[in-house]
């Protein structure tokens, strides 16, 4: 597996039309329309707004076929140059089956969202060879430091192909919730893959499923049990999916549960008995998933992690 593999669309700018859409879970008020266009606008972006995008049949963003119509369009319509998620919820695997990626082949456009659209992201590498994006949904505003990271990884052209290290500026807070802790340290080189922890786990036995061989795996969820994990990770381990990885980079597990009454371990403890033994560096905290202040990364480049020093760097732009 290499970066090389992957092709990256063009950067957003300036009138860059992107469509919004729910192919998942529903939005919980129309407010969130508004606020998706609004934050499109504010980043010099046209929305295109999905018609079925404000659409609400139980717990899905209208039936699987309103929700296919309205991404299978998006797709394949050459005036759109981006397709970005509102939400994510459930309701990604419903329809992934009947995805049209072809023409991404053809022209090649940023697919962006995370949780429930992890399953969109990685199916759009494995059947277009596309770099796809883990990146905060459009519904919500942008926090200073997620925006300066979207920025950076979606819209900035490099010309030498790598921003290095690249600090935010002085007037962009860094999160100082949390902290980043080496599980096993040492440095790794691979392509960047991976989401959430949940959904990667559905996809195990399709054709969808990334290949981890090289990768450097990053993962994270929300509102899940510990033992929940836990029970993910062994299937991972179990069905080889962890042997050949060169490094794993885990972001936040946010509202982690413990709901047995049989005992407890830490969160840390459960990493380990997994993730350890692989003898690759593993470093977790870092700030990806279901948190206000995250980064945006490009799934399918080649990135870099520093597990000693708890950093991470993406080779085609840069992330820290």
């Amino acid at each position: 597996m290499g970066s090389k593999n992957f092709v990256r669309p063009p950067v957003l700018g300036a009138g860059s039309r992107v469509a919004l859409l729910a192919p998942a879970g529903p939005l919980l008020e129309h407010d969130d329309l508004l606020r998706g266009e609004e934050l499109c606008r504010a980043l010099g972006f046209e929305p295109v707004l999905g018609p079925n995008a404000y659409r609400h049949y139980g717990y899905l963003a209208g039936t699987d076929e309103q929700r296919l119509s309205d991404l299978n369009a998006a797709i394949a319509d050459p005036r759109i140059d981006a397709v970005w998620c509102l939400r994510g919820g459930y309701g990604m695997t419903r329809i992934l089956d009947q995805v049209d990626f072809a023409p991404l082949r053809k022209r090649p456009k940023a697919i962006i969202g995370f949780s429930d659209i992890t399953a969109l992201l990685n199916a759009a590498q494995v059947e277009a060879g596309l770099v796809t994006f883990h990146a905060p949904m459009a519904r919500a505003p942008l926090t200073p430091f997620s925006r300066w990271h979207f920025d950076r990884v979606l819209t900035t052209v490099n010309p030498a192909g790598r921003l290095g290290r690249v600090a935010p500026p002085a007037d962009v807070l860094v999160p100082t919730s949390g902290r980043i802790v080496t599980l096993v340290p040492g440095q790794a080189t691979g392509p960047l893959v991976g989401g959430n922890l949940t959904l990667l786990q559905c996809l195990i036995g399709t054709r969808y499923f990334p290949d981890l061989s090289g990768a450097l795996l990053f993962i994270e969820d929300v509102g899940e049990d510990l033992y929940s994990v836990d029970r993910m990770l062994a299937q991972l381990r179990s069905v080889g999916a962890l042997q050949k990885v060169a490094g794993v980079i885990v972001g936040q597990f946010t509202e982690l549960k413990r709901g047995t009454d049989d005992g407890a371990l830490g969160f840390d403890e459960v990493l380990a008995t997994y993730l350890a033994p692989l003898k690759v560096p593993v470093a977790y905290g870092f700030p990806t998933g279901h948190v206000d202040d995250q980064w945006t990364l490009p799934l399918g480049v080649n990135a870099r992690l520093d597990a000693t020093a708890g950093e991470l760097e993406i080779l085609d732009g840069a992330v820290r």
